[in-house]
């Protein structure tokens, strides 16, 4: 159902895409706050929209600049183990008001980075409003192991300091490749006081894959 032949949309999307790295670039130099962040997280395992990256612990470090409603960041993940899993993303994204559209490159270590068929990019747009949380994203070319046009929508719901999340896919996602809950889960988080001043935050999460029929218990911490 899913895998339909999208080419007569490229020219618009790309026209899209266009529109948004100008009106980014244009807001980011008229704004007069402009952040730059980092950060790192340290994770008991990766788990990605429902499979698991690599074995053991990872390192997963991020630094973004933020100017209005634009971002543009970098993020990468790494396993501390033999089967390391690397991974170095870059992304960027506009929000307007609720509604945030962006594109995300997906690279793992090892291959040639100079070369696109060693990259997945993704388009995605998100919804937020109140309690209510939805996301779709589309993965456009053929790359980082994607045969393209794999489909990926989530929803998720916040209750206080629950996250409730449900996530279905195809392609990348799913063992047979067909359409499939694929990600279902429940967080949680919460500081941990180390002095006064200095607090650490804390998740946990739990995930159920369905289509793989694989459960994980996630924690991590922020720093």
């Amino acid at each position: 159902m899913f895998n339909i032949n999208l080419e007569h949309m490229k020219k618009p999307i790309t026209s899209i895409l266009i529109f948004l790295v100008l009106l980014s670039f244009t807001t980011a130099a008229q704004e007069s706050k402009c952040s730059v962040t980092a950060g790192t997280d340290i994770v008991s395992n990766y788990i990605w929209r429902g499979s698991k990256f690599g074995k053991g612990p990872a390192i997963q470090p991020g630094i973004k600049l933020n100017a209005g409603g634009f971002t543009l960041g970098a993020w990468g993940s790494y396993c501390l183990s033999d089967e390391e899993a690397p991974e170095a993303d870059l992304y960027t994204s506009y929000s307007f008001g609720p509604v945030s559209i962006g594109l995300s490159g997906y690279y793992f270590p090892g291959s040639d980075f100079f070369k696109t068929e060693n990259h997945a990019f993704e388009i995605n747009g998100a919804l937020k409003q109140g309690i209510l949380s939805l996301s779709a994203n589309w993965i456009l070319n053929e790359g980082a192991g994607s045969k393209g046009n794999d489909l990926y929508f989530e929803a998720g719901i916040a209750a206080g300091k629950v996250n409730l999340t449900a996530g279905a896919g195809n392609g990348w996602y799913t063992p047979s490749g067909k359409f499939n809950l694929c990600n279902l889960g429940i967080s949680t988080s919460k500081e941990i006081s180390v002095t006064d001043s200095f607090k650490i935050p804390l998740t946990g999460s739990a995930i159920l894959n369905p289509a793989t029929e694989q459960f994980f218990i996630v924690v991590g911490i922020s720093l």
